[in-house]
């Protein structure tokens, strides 16, 4: 039988990482030592993914391992913040070590495309569930945050919208062509750590799509004390959304299908061109999609409520399964 442990050893120690990577002692002890850059304020989050509740237990492994720290990764991106380090706890039932390369393969792949080093975690007997802390910096005073929002601030978002809700939907249809582009937004979804940094010194506030523009969007007007007008025929649908869901079920889908991932940001109308030209060199659009209001709530949205995804409530549906 093989012990977790040497389960750690094989899959999850990487390579000894560079001097850039700031660890002085990383995997293989009971703490890992962390060298924040000067003057830099240190951003953490932490995510859990539930088999069946966050992702479905039959997708390819190396999706489930991207996806797993893909998720937690974009909240530092809405805090403008730069990945450094993370933590992975994996409870699993068996010892798959087929799975678990391919796992380890999709999660080490986007921790070398973002810069993020694997500093310790935890493997053991459980239900297939995973836990992610990140850690990233960002200057002293220049992180983005939910609050910052103004009256007359536009509202945009990043990439399109509809993505994640539009993939699970064709998943739960028994669609498994890997390469399908709803399927890869649902399974395989971006963090946008460089545009987060991008729009540092521009944007008021942000937050990431994760459980729905309009849920997300509220928790930005709730902090900030404002309301918002949304433009619901401007909103940017991800490809292949409309073919796969029809109109209606698309723009719902965009709304509040959530599992986008990618940002909301509330910022002055005259900072509008200069971050999506900074966006458009990062091969990524930003679209305007609403404006701040000085009187509280939501208009433009008809009878649609904020809702948006709950662990715990009325909303709490199996999103995997």
């Amino acid at each position: 039988m093989t012990s977790e442990f040497e389960l750690i050893a094989r899959y999850f120690t990487p390579a000894a990482p560079g001097s850039r990577a700031g660890v002085a002692l990383g995997v293989g002890d009971d703490c890992a030592l962390l060298v924040p850059q000067s003057g830099a304020r240190l951003a953490v989050s932490v995510d859990t993914s539930v088999a069946e509740v966050h992702f479905p237990s039959a997708a390819p492994a190396e999706a489930i391992g991207h996806r797993a720290l893909a998720v937690s990764l974009s909240d530092l991106a809405a805090m403008g913040a730069e990945a450094r380090w993370c933590l992975m706890a994996l409870a699993m039932a068996d010892a798959d070590e087929a799975w678990l390369a391919d796992f380890a393969r999709g999660f080490h792949g986007l921790c070398a495309i973002t810069g993020t080093t694997l500093v310790g975690g935890d493997v053991t007997r459980g239900e297939l569930a995973i836990g992610v802390t990140v850690m990233g910096e960002v200057p002293e005073g220049q992180a983005l945050t939910r609050g910052g929002s103004s009256p007359g601030d536009l509202l945009a978002v990043t990439g399109a919208l509809g993505g994640g809700a539009g993939g699970l939907a064709l998943w739960q249809r028994g669609e498994r062509d890997p390469g399908h582009p709803l399927l890869v937004r649902y399974l395989c979804p971006q963090p946008r750590l460089d545009a987060g940094q991008a729009l540092r010194g521009l944007a008021n506030a942000a937050i990431d799509i994760s459980d729905g523009l309009l849920a997300d969007l509220g928790h930005v007007l709730s902090a900030s004390g404002v309301g918002a007008r949304v433009d619901v025929e401007a909103l940017p649908m991800a490809e292949g959304l409309l073919q796969a869901l029809g109109p209606d079920r698309a723009r719902q889908a965009a709304l509040g299908g959530g599992d986008d991932y990618e940002l909301l940001v509330s910022l002055p109308a005259d900072a509008m061109d200069e971050a999506t030209r900074r966006l458009a060199g990062l091969g990524l659009a930003l679209t305007p999609v609403g404006t701040v209001t000085a009187e509280p709530g939501l208009a433009g949205v008809g009878d649609t409520a904020l809702g948006g995804w709950q662990h715990f409530g009325a909303a709490d549906v199996k999103r995997g399964a």
